[in-house]
């Protein structure tokens, strides 16, 4: 299959790569949804046109392929699929409030289709990295935050590998990055709401770093 081209938060593009996935001559073995953007600042002064796009990349084109793909894999009976949300989406993400929401979205809906699509011979799993070495900080802009300033983020190839070797075992989650990393996102998952977001608010605020 040729490399596609598309912009994910038109809905007419995530057609065309769905056609071009089903042109492409072989059934699709397995599919990583991992397209997503952030947004980072104080909800109140954050751009609003920036955020609703960042629902409709991280969350409306998701649930979009996702559809497709799934109803082809559960039609010919195999398929793995694995939805790249993050560790924020186990708490509330102050300063990060609607990436960490978006990302709370894609979580619960790959733990769901996972249990509907149990026995159809469809996988799902999640992958919930905790800080990455991308551009994603800067792009979002948090490089004036302690969380994106810091030299100890994680590396992507090791990330991307936690995430395929979990995706092939058939795993439900996983958390991705360091051990340090790891440990971060279980913490989260077990502690009160409000003391998780008092944690996330001394990494994403801004001028923290």
């Amino acid at each position: 299959m040729a490399p596609v081209s598309v912009d994910l938060t038109r809905r007419d593009h995530v057609e065309r790569l769905v056609a071009a996935i089903r042109g492409a001559g072989r059934p699709l073995d397995a599919a990583a949804l991992n397209a997503g953007v952030g947004v980072g600042g104080a909800f109140v002064e954050t751009d609003l046109d920036a955020e609703l796009s960042l629902v409709e990349l991280n969350c409306a084109s998701t649930v979009h392929l996702a559809k497709r793909i799934a109803q082809d894999m559960a039609a010919r009976g195999e398929g793995r699929i694995l939805f790249t949300s993050s560790v924020v989406s186990q708490a509330p993400a102050p300063f990060q409030a609607v990436y960490g929401a978006s990302k709370a979205f894609v979580h619960m809906l790959a733990l769901a289709l996972r249990e509907e699509l149990s026995d159809s011979g469809v996988s799902v799993t999640a992958l919930l990295p905790g800080p990455t070495d991308t551009e994603f900080f800067d792009r979002a802009g948090m490089q004036d935050t302690r969380v994106g300033a810091s030299d100890s983020k994680d590396d992507p190839a090791q990330v991307a590998r936690q995430g395929f070797e979990a995706l092939m075992a058939g795993e439900a989650q996983v958390l991705g990055g360091s051990l340090a990393s790891r440990a971060m996102g279980a913490m989260s998952r077990i502690s009160p709401d409000a003391l998780a977001a008092k944690a996330i608010r001394k990494l994403s605020e801004p001028g923290s770093a």
